[in-house]
């Protein structure tokens, strides 16, 4: 059950990534610190008492303009350039959010409450299951299905797919493509947001947790495909279950049992498991 909690964080902050990436052509190394300042007592959405999860996702979902304000001020200057600059760019960011909850709130973790309308759990005969994580599996699995849902049915993934293949001629037809494209931004960090909200009555929050999940999520891209929405989903579930099947059967390579297999995906199908060459 932990490996399938683990996998739907994991698919939620991928699939956020494989957006930002997909669309803007952008690789957001600042990924980790939105999931992290979300989670931190900075985040109003999460402080003290008021960590009821339906209002703390509304507002990871809905108001936060700091995401807006670095894909306006910072991203929208390097997406004719190479991608590289904007990982340079984002890893800058990520450095300086990290370093600002360090200052303020130091190292040691700090735990949350689950909600009260979550508390509980189920007795299944095989196993106890705890309500809150039967609820984080639901909602990241809707969360992620709804996204891909958008991505690759409707009119909006349709005007998303032609700004990366022809954006002045979308410009043309009236489309609002600077918009769209911090929307895309906001839409993708959010759902970093929303995994740190859901994360947060599980996992001791510190100021260094987004730093070092988002290499493990960088890796679950990479299998499942750079820019593939599907891929990040179905990669960073599996990848969730092997990593907790890991820890039952042989706890020690938990830590590197993600990497064992990028490596071994990068050299039978370098593009990744559900990416194009």
């Amino acid at each position: 059950m932990l490996g399938l909690v683990n996998g739907s964080f994991y698919a939620m902050l991928s699939l956020g990534l494989a957006v930002i990436f997909g669309l803007m052509g952008v690789v957001n190394f600042a990924h980790g610190a939105f999931y992290t300042w979300v989670r931190s007592p900075l985040s109003s959405g999460c402080s003290g008492s008021e960590s009821t999860t339906g209002r703390a996702g509304a507002r990871a979902v809905g108001g936060r303009p700091a995401r807006i304000v670095v894909e306006r001020l910072l991203l929208r200057r390097l997406y004719r350039l190479d991608p590289l600059y904007g990982l340079l760019m984002t890893f800058g960011l990520a450095l300086i959010v990290e370093g600002s909850l360090h200052q303020v709130f130091g190292s040691s973790g700090q735990s949350y409450p689950v909600p009260a309308a979550l508390a509980g759990a189920i007795d299944l005969g095989f196993m106890i299951l705890p309500l809150y994580r039967a609820w984080v599996i639901i909602a990241s699995l809707v969360v992620c299905f709804g996204t891909w849902f958008v991505i690759e049915r409707t009119r909006l993934g349709a005007d998303l797919a032609c700004r990366t293949e022809n954006a002045p001629l979308l410009q043309a037809f009236g489309v609002n493509v600077p918009l769209l494209m911090a929307a895309t931004y906001g839409g993708g960090v959010a759902l970093a947001a929303l995994a740190g909200v859901l994360a947060a009555p599980v996992v001791l929050v510190n100021s260094h947790m987004g730093t070092s999940l988002v290499i493990v999520v960088f890796a679950v891209v990479v299998i499942g495909g750079m820019g593939s929405i599907l891929g990040a989903i179905v990669s960073g579930l599996a990848l969730g279950l092997v990593e907790g099947f890991t820890k039952v059967i042989y706890p020690e390579a938990s830590n590197i049992v993600v990497f064992i297999i990028m490596a071994l995906v990068l050299i039978l199908r370098p593009a990744g498991l559900f990416g194009k060459e």
